[in-house]
């Protein structure tokens, strides 16, 4: 991709590029509990973003895109970044540079990846941090990795209107091949944790679906959890979020919560608690202890924080079927997208043609499958 890049900007701008790279992401574990300053267990993917760039001695920033193969010029003293347009995200993060007293130069860029857009690997994050990333190199900014992970973080909330945590670009800027983060969400602190799966593999399965709930359950079951806290504070004041409780406290919390609301608060709770329980049993390498917490994890996003859906519900009981898989789970915000597998890897393509046919059959659409390796964060190349 790198030789992609390279030679792409020497066609458009007739120069020599610095390149670097943002990988995208999986989370093994801890889904929904990032709001709940919890817990989560993601990891860097091989997959991401590239961006080539140079400075140029022209009045106007140039961009192009290899995946929309067009050309898009700005200023950068009269940027207006659009909502749903791929150059929002470089006109994003060169506001926040500026805005934090960084002095930007005019510059040339091209963007190219091997991340599938919407395959839950977090293409936007890894296109972002990859942005922030070049704009440090190319200027000697020494930008840490941690603030540029925040600035991805806000310039996708500002400009392209996406109310996403920390974990997405976290991931992709601290990643280290063969090695899951357990993050704190609260503090950012991390722990890398050896992802050795043996005979194994990770498969995500796409859905080839996204419900249009999603928006407004997600902004439902922030608000059952934020109530439970303020229900919760008179009988544990010293809590902040539902993260600071714990799995023995579940009876009493049963008895103080609306019936509505307990489903919702013991998911965040008991997540919290699969993420260390996964780091541990990868640590031991009991993989057989991993699938069944990701098992675990489905059903509790599925019955208690009910964000599944019939196409992932499918997906994941095709999974229950086979010895080839140890465990999977729902991956994203839910109502759709991906289905993250443990799969033995001598297996795997009989696997995916076996579910193939049986979702088509079920549903009508093909899934698509990628795999995934766990690769380093944010480089230069």
């Amino acid at each position: 991709m790198k030789l992609q890049i390279t030679q792409a900007f020497q066609r458009h701008f007739e120069a020599e590029p610095l390149v670097v790279f943002a990988p995208g992401r999986i989370n093994l574990i801890g889904e929904h509990t990032d709001y709940q300053e919890g817990f989560v267990f993601p990891a860097a993917v091989t997959q991401g973003i590239w961006v080539g760039i140079a400075k140029n001695k022209l009045t106007v920033c140039r961009a192009f895109s290899l995946d929309f193969e067009q050309e898009f010029c700005f200023e950068l003293d009269s940027m207006s970044p659009r909502k749903g347009h791929w150059a929002t995200y470089i006109m994003g993060m060169c506001t926040l540079l500026h805005q934090a007293g960084y002095p930007l130069e005019n510059f040339d860029l091209v963007i190219g990846g091997d991340i599938p857009i919407g395959g839950g690997l977090s293409s936007s994050a890894a296109l972002s941090v990859s942005l922030g990333l070049a704009l440090s190199e190319l200027f000697a900014f020494a930008i840490p990795k941690k603030n540029l992970a925040l600035y991805a973080q806000k310039s996708e909330q500002l400009f392209a209107g996406v109310n996403c945590g920390i974990m997405d670009p976290y991931a992709s800027a601290f990643g280290k091949q063969g090695q899951a983060m357990l993050l704190d969400c609260r503090n950012l602190d991390h722990q890398d944790v050896l992802v050795d799966l043996g005979d194994y593999g990770l498969l995500l399965i796409h859905s080839k679906v996204s419900h249009s709930l999603a928006s407004s359950a997600y902004n439902q079951r922030r608000a059952s959890c934020e109530e439970s806290v303020v229900i919760l504070q008179q009988s544990f004041p010293e809590i902040r979020t539902l993260r600071d409780l714990a799995l023995s406290d579940l009876p009493t919390i049963k008895s103080l919560l609306p019936e509505a609301l307990f489903p919702k608060a013991k998911h965040v709770i008991a997540e919290c608690a699969r993420v260390h329980q996964t780091a541990e049993s990868l640590q031991k390498g009991n993989l057989s202890e991993v699938g069944r917490l990701l098992n675990a994890s489905h059903q509790s996003l599925r019955d208690d924080f009910e964000v599944s859906c019939a196409e992932l519900d499918f997906l994941a009981k095709q999974t229950e079927n086979t010895q080839a898989v140890l465990g999977a789970r729902m991956m994203g915000g839910g109502f759709g997208g991906c289905l993250l597998a443990l799969v033995k890897q001598q297996e795997s393509q009989i696997f995916k043609d076996q579910i193939q046919a049986a979702y088509e059959k079920e549903f009508r659409l093909t899934p698509a499958f990628i795999d995934v390796a766990v690769g380093d964060g944010a480089r230069k190349i």
